[in-house]
């Protein structure tokens, strides 16, 4: 017992300060034109990455980890190779702090998750086969809502391509929307939020709405609550016909889904696909 305990401390961080006292520090602001909130509370980032699953000894990506709540908790959790890419440099300054609390545990890239070459980011030998267990890999994220959508188009072409962060195999993603969004995301067939991001989710991945913060645990605080969802890579997707002919043919179809779509819309869509 004492032995797990040892284990276990020795991947938490040394004191530092607060998340609230590093903005204070360094005078920063969420940017409403970026879709910024910080999410200060360390309860409800290490709820996050609980639902990312084990993460002792793993590699971790974190996509815009701001002040650093959510990267305290992954390294609190026990990563062993934590990325965070940052494109915002008033962030730096505190994610260096952060860095050199946990040595050799942390990599710091300031550039942008949308064009940051993932598929370099990793050594080659974490990788796993596709028809296996998912590899010791994850990413996770409190994704600003102005590219959330964006990024998980991208990711999920990624998927079907076996690119980007899935070149290592069945990589795992942990990742914020705005509430209406995630539930989009994880629509069943017949729901009144099917809609085209369901379908394009969920032909690829398992995708499970794990749980939802209120808009109140954010500074400042958003319009709308936040979903916290997961995706798994399928082995095998449901359609299997290149993504851009299914992104075409899914948008087509809810182009004008209010009059035109119907309950078998997923069943006509395979067949459209399939022909």
């Amino acid at each position: 017992m004492m032995a797990a305990s040892g284990r276990l401390a020795c991947f938490r961080l040394p004191p530092l300060p607060s998340v609230g006292e590093l903005i204070k520090l360094y005078n920063l602001r969420a940017e409403k034109q970026l879709s910024q909130n910080f999410l200060l509370d360390l309860r409800l980032t290490d709820k996050i990455v609980r639902q990312a699953g084990g993460l002792r000894g793993a590699h971790v990506c974190e996509v815009g980890p701001g002040p650093g709540g959510l990267t305290r908790s992954i390294l609190n959790a026990g990563a062993a190779d934590l990325l965070v890419v940052e494109k915002d440099t008033r962030f730096i300054p505190g994610l260096k702090l952060l860095s050199e609390a946990a040595p050799g545990r942390l990599r710091l890239v300031h550039g942008d998750i949308l064009t940051y070459r993932l598929d370099r980011g990793f050594p080659p030998n974490i990788s796993k086969p596709w028809e296996g267990d998912p590899p010791d890999l994850h990413i996770i994220g409190n994704l600003p809502f102005s590219v959330s959508t964006h990024l998980i188009i991208k990711w999920l072409e990624n998927v079907s391509n076996r690119t980007g962060p899935f070149v290592y195999g069945r990589t795992r993603l942990t990742l914020t929307f705005q509430k209406e969004v995630a539930e989009r995301l994880t629509a069943s067939t017949g729901s009144k939020q099917r809609c085209r991001l369901s379908i394009m989710a969920q032909y690829l991945c398992t995708v499970h709405n794990c749980f939802t913060i209120p808009g109140r645990a954010f500074v400042p605080k958003p319009e709308v609550d936040v979903g916290v969802v997961r995706f798994t890579p399928l082995v095998q997707p449901q359609i299997q016909q290149p993504f851009q002919l299914v992104e075409k043919v899914v948008r087509n179809v809810f182009q004008f889904r209010r009059k035109h779509c119907h309950k078998g819309v997923d069943c006509s869509l395979r067949r459209v696909v399939l022909s």
